[in-house]
């Protein structure tokens, strides 16, 4: 009884969220899908400003949520659809490859990324014009070095 009295202080407090945090520690499927959502947003901004492959796999692995490592794979090529240099395609695509490589990203949650990519590309499209046309040769640069299987590839959407 005493324990859920004290629950019920901590979660009635300003930023109770937070303060439980501080008190008994959070960590993996117990944070909330916008948290990490912004989590993986903020990984992938400070790669592409850093280039530095390793922390970003590292800060991937502390999130301690491999069942939702498709979201970063989603964010990355979204990010690639809405830059304009070729600088982030070629820096997504060593992180892609590098993530893969060393088995921090497992097939399905590559090919979930992708589907969910391929799913929206109708409505990304409208926001940034030639996205199919990026998407497509994206897809053709990660199926040329491993990242994703011919059959992935092959269900990319094409104008």
């Amino acid at each position: 009884r005493a324990a859920l009295d004290r629950a019920t202080v901590l979660l009635s407090m300003t930023k109770g969220g937070k303060r439980i945090d501080n008190v008994w520690g959070s960590g993996g499927g117990q944070q909330s899908v916008k948290h990490l959502v912004k989590e993986i947003d903020m990984l992938l901004k400070e790669y592409l400003l850093s280039g530095d492959v390793l922390e970003a796999e590292r800060c991937l692995q502390e999130l301690e949520v491999p069942h939702f490592h498709h979201e970063l794979v989603y964010e990355a090529v979204v990010m690639v659809l809405e830059s304009t240099g070729e600088k982030t395609f070629k820096m997504i695509l060593d992180l892609l490859k590098s993530l893969w490589s060393s088995s921090v990203i497992t097939m399905d949650q590559m090919k979930r990324g992708y589907e969910r990519v391929y799913s929206e590309i109708p409505d990304i499209n409208l926001d940034v014009p030639h996205s199919y046309s990026v998407l497509e040769r994206f897809v053709e640069e990660c199926f040329q070095a491993g990242i994703i299987s011919k059959p992935l590839r092959d269900l990319c959407p094409s104008r």
